[in-house]
């Protein structure tokens, strides 16, 4: 029911990326899926069915979390229908979000994560070890997401001024510096992207081993291999060294402004859960160094 009128809306007035929109259009084929099987036609979808489709997700194991995710795609779906004048009411208006536990961002200690930078530093031989390294150095030392990662291109690191454009959600640019040894790595890098003559020319930065653009998966594996070496822990995305990148500013004694600058965050709301994060680090630490904690 207008499902691709409602995805180009997002695609070409809203900008979403492309991740958000495959997540919009799976919501919207569940819920129509669900109606088909009620035996309900669309325009006589009420709010208790509505409320029940909700619950049937629940039911089937689905944290509150992603039923939340679930109901913020529904709603937007109906406000684009009612807007066009194809429904009359949205039913989903009156449908609350579920009650979330708060969950602090999963980080790795600072000390870590550069000692393991300081070894990649000896694996920087080949194209693909200098390459990873990059990666890494990127995702830690600028706290930029998976996304943005894969839109840089070489005209977008400025050598000389120490900076790098990013591109962040919906296309929003902002300019993060470059520290001394990241912009030391990005020209090897360069140099040995020229000596592979690949075939496959592209003016992405980041690349596979024949030259291809490189893709979110290939980033999952390089991050996740090189973050078990240094962390038990299940999560080993390349997100985590974007909340670890914000802890340690923060915990280095960073403006709150400044990091939200960096992260591209639209508001500080959003920044503000690393606060909770590095005061938890700090009553951990307390209660382990001092005697009468």
């Amino acid at each position: 029911m207008y499902k691709e009128r409602f995805l180009n809306f997002l695609t070409f007035e809203k900008r979403f990326s492309a991740h958000t929109i495959s997540a919009y259009a799976k919501e919207i084929d569940c819920l129509l899926d669900f109606i088909i099987r009620e035996d309900v036609k669309f325009e006589e979808v009420d709010y208790k069915l509505l409320r029940y489709y909700f619950s049937t997700l629940k039911e089937v194991g689905k944290e509150a979390i992603s039923v939340n995710r679930s109901i913020s795609a529904i709603k937007s779906y109906y406000k684009f229908l009612q807007r066009e004048g194809i429904v009359l009411q949205n039913p989903v208006r009156l449908i609350k979000a579920l009650k979330t536990p708060k969950r602090l961002p999963i980080v790795v200690e600072k000390d870590k994560i550069v000692a393991l930078l300081e070894n990649m530093e000896y694996t920087t031989e080949s194209f693909e070890g200098q390459r990873d390294y990059v990666i890494m150095e990127l995702l830690f030392g600028t706290g930029i997401r998976l996304s943005e990662l894969l839109k840089i291109k070489e005209k977008d690191v400025d050598i000389f001024n120490k900076k790098i454009l990013i591109f962040g959600k919906r296309n929003k640019e902002r300019f993060v510096p470059l520290h001394s040894t990241l912009l030391a790595e990005l020209k090897s890098y360069l140099v040995k992207k020229v000596d592979q003559n690949f075939e496959n020319k592209t003016e992405y930065l980041i690349v596979t081993k024949e030259g291809k653009p490189a893709y979110a998966k290939l980033i999952y594996r390089i991050v996740k291999n090189y973050l078990s070496m240094i962390t038990s822990q299940k999560k080993r995305s390349p997100h985590i060294l974007r909340h670890s990148f914000a802890t340690t500013l923060l915990d280095n004694g960073a403006d709150l402004n400044a990091i939200k600058e960096l992260l591209g965050h639209a508001g500080l709301a959003a920044t503000q859960v690393y606060t909770h994060n590095s005061a938890e680090r700090l009553k951990s630490i307390y209660k382990q160094a001092h005697p009468k904690a």
